[in-house]
């Protein structure tokens, strides 16, 4: 018998387990954010605490992530094997929670050779990107179609809260408990006591996680895209704009590494400064989101893409300007809703453009691309810093070029053609936290309205409780 649904969850009517399913799941997005906020975001003054130095530092917030996005290609291959995607799900939290323990173990030590930090970081990274297309699936199978676009609303506000709760906690007990300790490195044990939260918090969504139902393990209306399909879409309107994406990111990428060195070492910003600036940053990206949401049906997602694509440009270069906190932290919140318009166009755009049965498929090879962009940029980005001497003039000229390559890449954007359809709302959850406002987030999938949705839920529905029926029978 599967775990689709355990004869203990077939007791109730159906509306009892959803709604028991539906709770559980909101306790997971909680716990998750809360582990995202104290525990990923620290990620690199971790690495400037054990002295692995700037550059390194930088990389620590990037580099990992290319890890992630090749584990989502063999992610499908995975459920397969186990023939449930709740498993792979429930699984990957596991191996991310335990990601943290050799943070702690360095952190209580008061080092760390930088191989194994990179190496922890990675592990995180894989397990925690590897889910993304698998819950997509398995959650549209849990959620009714009638209250997909208000639960999942709610669920992602919850997640934010998760997540600036967390930010703004660990932000605090490092200024508290190394305030007046000397030197940055001397603190190094306390960030034992953040990463052991991270670790509780997301071993309490796993448990969620297991005790969510499974309708259907294997949802039979996927399908497939292969790479040479996925390449002969370049010249369509969802071609062009990945490659615009894919070419921003480059940019983006060769500079928002180093945000996190530049304020610690060269600004010399205290912990509660570094926290205040990250949360406007996230705070402006989320209440973006929120306001965008139904900005689309007036504004049209033309309209939407160009805003996004040419207010970015500036972002990075900007840091130029002034030192000033009152100035960075204007900065950070501009950037955050400039962030939020860029991803809500290009996901409008790209969401329309793919058939429902290939936006998982497309996404995941496409993440994977990303990945692969990632890493070319942040990469470079390092070479650049190391070989202008990692001085404040060295950031500064990083800061500069990557505003004036986004400038360059506008001209392909002006080549995506932009279809007329009607906008319907769009969700997204956030999977990433980031300094510089480009905060990683990923559409929800059960968000976008199908006419054909409610009749194919309760198809599933209905195969899950006869499936579970006949478990019990045999039992």
């Amino acid at each position: 018998m599967t775990p689709a649904a355990s004869p203990g969850k077939t007791a109730g009517p159906p509306d009892s387990l959803t709604r028991t399913d539906l709770r559980r799941s909101t306790q997971d997005a909680v716990s998750w954010g809360v582990m995202t906020g104290i525990g990923e975001f620290y990620f690199v003054l971790f690495a400037l605490a054990v002295q692995v130095g700037e550059v390194l530092a930088g990389l620590v917030s990037s580099l990992p992530m290319v890890a992630g996005g090749l584990l989502q290609l063999v992610s499908p291959a995975m459920v397969r094997r186990l023939g449930s995607h709740k498993r792979w799900v429930v699984l990957c939290a596991h191996v991310q929670a335990a990601a943290f323990l050799p943070l702690v173990i360095g952190a209580i030590a008061g080092w760390m050779p930088a191989w194994m930090l990179f190496a922890s970081v990675t592990l995180y990274w894989a397990a925690g990107m590897g889910t993304g297309s698998a819950w997509n699936t398995w959650i549209t199978t849990i959620v009714p179609p009638r209250v997909r676009s208000r639960y999942f609303a709610s669920r992602t506000r919850l997640a934010q809260v998760g997540i600036l709760g967390g930010l703004i906690a660990g932000g605090l007990v490092l200024e508290l408990l190394v305030r007046g300790q000397g030197r940055a490195e001397s603190g190094v044990a306390w960030f034992a006591l953040l990463f052991g939260v991270a670790l509780l918090a997301r071993v309490v969504s796993a448990n969620r996680l297991a005790a969510t139902s499974e309708p259907v393990p294997m949802p039979p209306d996927h399908r497939s895209v292969g790479w040479r399909e996925l390449i002969s879409t370049r010249k369509g309107p969802a071609g062009r704009v990945l490659v615009y994406m894919l070419a921003v990111q480059v940019f983006v990428q060769l500079s928002g590494p180093y945000f996190g060195p530049y304020m610690r070492v060269q600004l010399g910003m205290s912990y509660l400064t570094f926290m205040t600036l990250a949360a406007a940053s996230f705070v402006g990206k989320m209440a973006g989101l929120s306001v965008l949401g139904v900005m689309p049906r007036f504004f049209g997602p033309r309209r939407m893409l160009w805003v996004g694509g040419l207010g970015i440009i500036p972002m990075a270069g900007l840091w130029v300007v002034s030192d000033a906190f009152w100035y960075l932290l204007l900065l950070q919140m501009v950037s955050g809703v400039v962030w939020a318009t860029y991803e809500m166009g290009t996901s409008l755009l790209v969401f329309e453009t793919v058939p429902p049965r290939e936006r998982t498929s497309v996404l995941t090879m496409f993440n994977a691309m990303q990945a692969g962009a990632l890493a070319a940029g942040s990469l470079s980005g390092g070479a650049l810093l190391a070989s202008l001497g990692k001085d404040k003039d060295a950031y500064h000229t990083l800061f500069l070029l990557s505003s004036g390559l986004r400038l360059a890449a506008v001209g392909l954007l002006a080549m995506v053609p932009i279809p007329s359809f009607k906008v319907r709302p769009l969700l997204m959850r956030p999977i990433a936290v980031r300094l510089s406002g480009n905060t990683f987030v990923r559409p929800i999938l059960g968000s976008l309205p199908d006419p054909d949705a409610k009749r194919a839920w309760r198809r599933r529905r209905l195969r899950g409780r006869n499936h579970a029926e006949t478990g019990q029978e045999r039992a």
